[in-house]
C-alpha cells in the first residue's frame, strides 16, 4: 500500500529529474549547505568546526587511515 509520503517523494523526485544538469547541481549544493546550516545552529558551531564533527563522522567505523586522521582531527 502507497502512502501520501510515497506519493510526494516519487512526484519531487519526477521534478527533479526534469531539471536540466546544472540546476540540479546547484540544487544539491544549496541542500547541502542548507544541511550544514542546520548542524551547525543544531550544535552551537562555527562552520569549520562543524564540517570537521561531521567528517569525523563520515569516517568512524572505516578503515583508519592517517591522512584522513591528520586532515580532520
Amino acid at each position: 500500500m502507497r502512502s501520501v509520503a510515497d506519493d510526494l517523494r516519487d512526484e519531487l523526485q519526477e521534478e527533479v529529474d526534469q531539471l536540466p544538469f546544472e540546476e540540479r547541481m546547484k540544487l544539491v549544493l544549496r541542500l547541502g549547505e542548507r544541511g550544514l546550516e542546520m548542524f551547525r545552529l543544531a550544535n552551537g558551531l562555527d562552520r569549520e568546526t562543524a564540517i570537521r564533527a561531521l567528517q569525523r563522522q563520515r569516517q568512524a567505523g572505516r578503515t583508519p587511515s592517517k591522512c584522513m586522521s591528520e586532515l580532520i582531527g
